[in-house]
């Protein structure tokens, strides 16, 4: 099986087997999915075609990976390119981690291994991804990573009653340093 390893964790392709459990931890914890994705939550199945972690066919503008620890393969989480534009050779990047994996810098490596993926697997040329202001360990995992902040979207995003500001941060493959 081909993946992307790094030091501590490695991603591969989502398995059925990582859907209950990335539905669970992640999807069905209504407050932190609600800060993680800017759709509104809704009651979803984990299984099925409307399953939000759904590994259906590859597309053209998304990859999606599951994060595990490199020694036991534990699931940590997930990982993903989204809106990949492969004319002006750009994606978006995100990550979400199982409860028990934050605060752990494994998202830093996660980051890193998107960057490779994206920069040298994919030949991208700019990588962004866009986080509320308030979700430090986020920014922090990305600058560690070589992205710089470019922009905040004063309350752009509809957060559980409230709008609250999110950040832009971006990371041009000439400014990547690929051991980060």
């Amino acid at each position: 099986m081909r993946v992307i390893r790094g030091t501590r964790t490695v991603l591969r392709a989502r398995r059925d087997e990582d859907l209950p459990v990335l539905h669970r931890e992640l999807y069905d914890d209504v407050a932190t999915r609600s800060r993680a994705d800017s759709r509104p939550w809704r009651p979803l199945p984990a299984t099925g075609p409307e399953a939000p972690y759904s590994a259906a066919g590859p597309g053209e503008d998304v990859v999606l990976f599951s994060a595990v620890d490199a020694e036991s393969g534990e699931l940590v989480g997930e990982a993903l390119l989204w809106g990949i534009d492969t004319y002006n050779r750009l994606a978006h990047l995100g990550i979400s981690l199982r409860p028990d994996c934050r605060g752990t810098g494994r998202g830093t490596e996660i980051v890193g291994l998107l960057c490779h993926y994206g920069f040298t697997v994919r030949g991208l040329h700019r990588l962004q991804l866009e986080t509320l202001a308030g979700n430090i360990p986020m920014i922090t995992a990305a600058e560690k990573s070589g992205f710089t902040v470019e922009g905040r979207l004063r309350r752009s995003a509809w957060v559980s009653g409230t709008f609250e500001d999110e950040v832009v941060l971006g990371l041009l493959a000439a400014d990547w340093l690929p051991h980060s």
